[in-house]
């Protein structure tokens, strides 16, 4: 194995000097091997545990401290340390105005100390430190805190002993902005994931409801995100007189942004939806209102249908949407124009109407389904939708399981949404 730069420089810095307690030299050798494994730790507690440890125990009679600069206020926070009976993890001293440390995080140079008695930025800590040295640990040219290492001989650290600890406190630096950033990331990433959770639930809580008790009718539904959430949603609005609003819509784009957009839609849908008796002016109306307050670019596409069930009628508009599939002796899709997707500008909607009679089923859904694609890229399409519904115990949920397995081995996936209206 290749010896890395560091511990080589250090071998031939040292020429033998021995102490009552160790060789000096010898231990500090081990020290720059040790800053692999320093190097190698990402959590920041055990990174500053394993720098004060090993070197104390290395050297042996001596104390290790690791102050880090506190981002919040002129101070330094005392993080790692050991051998220390004053000073509890947590302490804090001023920059440029507390000990030797707060001294040197000030300048950014290194201060010894041969005999701590005749210094005058020591602060005495441990009655028996005799000689200290304070390193700087800089990272990208800042100061972001102070290595400390304190012995009981006067005069413990030679000239080349305290640049192999200022190499051994670059590594130190490095490593402990390493651990900073990873720990940042991964509180980032645990408040995203805890926001997404935060929002799929709500948005669940939105499907799950029970389907609307309507005589004559029975409603299917399928919800099945992409990520944690979704663009896709459908909706049951009473509209009153036996009558009701069902909205199926895709908001472009995917993850929040879209479930923003999509929430604002659907609240705007419910309280456009009462004031107008027809699919075609309800999705006129609130195109209007989208077109003012999309962000450019994007768009919902809404398929809407008012059912009355007195009349078992079902009338139908699509803001560009994909058209229903009507199922009975034989499966069809809905001979219906569409207008622009919602949010684009001005578009008028045309509209269809389909008498339901029993035993007739009406489908809405995603083009998450329709444009499922496999391992080799090819679409689900229309063709194995119809396929699907040839069998008469179809339903949502066995069509999203074929279209989930179909996906299988697939890098494109999409949310996949279905609503099922089943005349009885």
């Amino acid at each position: 194995m290749a010896t890395h730069p560091a511990t080589a420089q250090a071998r031939d810095a040292f020429p033998p000097r021995i102490h009552s307690s160790c060789d000096f030299t010898h231990t500090l050798m081990k020290l720059q091997r040790a800053t692999y494994l320093i190097a190698s730790t990402l959590e920041l507690d055990a990174l500053l545990d394993r720098v004060v440890n090993d070197i104390a125990a290395s050297i042996g009679n001596v104390e290790v401290d690791v102050w880090l600069r506190d981002g919040k206020s002129d101070d330094l926070v005392l993080s790692g340390v050991r051998g220390c009976t004053k000073n509890k993890q947590g302490a804090r001293l001023k920059i440029g105005r507390q000990g030797m440390v707060g001294h040197v995080a000030a300048t950014g140079k290194m201060r010894y100390a041969p005999d701590v008695s005749k210094d005058p930025y020591y602060i005495a800590c441990e009655p028996n430190t005799r000689s200290s040295v304070s390193i700087p640990l800089k990272a990208a040219g800042e100061v972001i805190g102070a290595l400390c290492v304190e012995h009981c001989e006067i005069d413990a650290f030679s000239d080349d002993q305290r640049q192999v600890l200022q190499a051994l406190a670059g590594h130190i630096a490095i490593a402990v902005e390493n651990a900073r950033l990873f720990r940042n990331e991964r509180f980032e990433r645990e408040r995203l994931q805890k926001e997404s959770a935060e929002a799929r639930a709500m948005q669940q809580s939105l499907f799950l409801k029970p389907q609307p008790l309507v005589p004559g009718f029975a409603f299917e539904t399928a919800w099945h995100p992409a990520g944690a959430v979704a663009g896709d949603w459908f909706d049951f609005i009473d509209l009153g007189s036996q009558r009701y609003g069902i909205a199926l819509a895709d908001v472009s784009g995917k993850g929040m942004p879209a479930a923003l957009l999509m929430s604002a839609t659907r609240a705007l849908l419910r309280s456009i939806a009462p004031l107008y008796t027809s699919p075609a002016q309800t999705l006129e109306h609130l195109n209007r209102t989208l077109t003012d307050d999309f962000p450019m670019g994007k768009f919902v596409t809404m398929v809407y249908g008012v059912l009355d069930a007195g009349t078992r009628q079902i009338t139908v508009a699509s803001a560009g949407h994909l058209r229903p599939l009507v199922i009975n002796h034989h499966c069809a899709f809905l001979d219906l124009d569409t207008g622009l997707p919602l949010g684009l500008g001005a578009s008028s909607y045309p509209e269809s109407t389909l008498t339901l009679d029993p035993g007739t089923r009406l489908l809405f859904y995603t083009d998450g389904i329709t444009e499922a694609m496999d391992s080799t890229d090819e679409e689900f399409g229309p063709a194995r939708l119809i396929e699907h519904f040839h069998d008469p115990g179809a339903c949502v949920d066995s069509l999203i399981a074929e279209v989930k397995r179909y996906e299988t081995g697939s890098t494109h996936t999409d949310d996949a949404t279905a609503v099922l209206i089943r005349s009885r």
